[in-house]
């Protein structure tokens, strides 16, 4: 049965690297390895078939492999020549302003704001829903992710 600190840990988890990613960008470091890793760990397209709209994808709106995932948030493989890298652009936090989360026993789905801190302290707000599957070890993985700005832009 997944549990509200599950959703919590592993949105935690996500925050957690997309700090690293960038962190790792902003020291010289490979952080191509710490994306992937994260899309590995985080995400179930490796078991599932995965519903993902980032935030800032406007031609290739939805990216349901791992390579157009990946090319989201480092764009270093040019599966999808309009992104920049969203998780380079130098975050140096994450925070969840969860609106509300359904638990079932093998699925969840929440959805609220999600804010990036850059490094001025400046909060980026974004709206969020994510979903979450059990894979075959009991880890929690995203298998819906969407997101976008406001629509007043705040």
């Amino acid at each position: 049965m997944i549990t509200l600190d599950d959703v919590n840990n592993a949105q935690r988890a996500w925050g957690e690297g997309i700090v690293a990613i960038a962190s790792a960008h902003s020291s010289g470091g490979d952080y191509e390895k710490v994306a992937i890793k994260h899309v590995e760990t985080l995400y179930a397209y490796q078991t599932s078939t995965v519903l993902f709209k980032p935030t800032l994808a406007s031609v290739q709106q939805f990216r349901g492999d791992f390579d157009s995932a990946l090319s989201y948030f480092v764009a270093t493989n040019n599966a999808c020549p309009e992104d920049k890298g969203f998780a380079i652009k130098g975050w140096t936090a994450v925070r969840f302003e969860n609106t509300g989360i359904i638990l079932t026993e093998n699925t969840a789905t929440a959805m609220g704001n999600y804010f990036f801190t850059d490094s001025e302290g400046a909060e980026t707000k974004v709206e969020y829903t994510f979903g979450y599957i059990l894979d075959e070890g009991d880890k929690l993985r995203i298998n819906v992710h969407h997101s976008s700005i406001p629509a007043n832009g705040d």
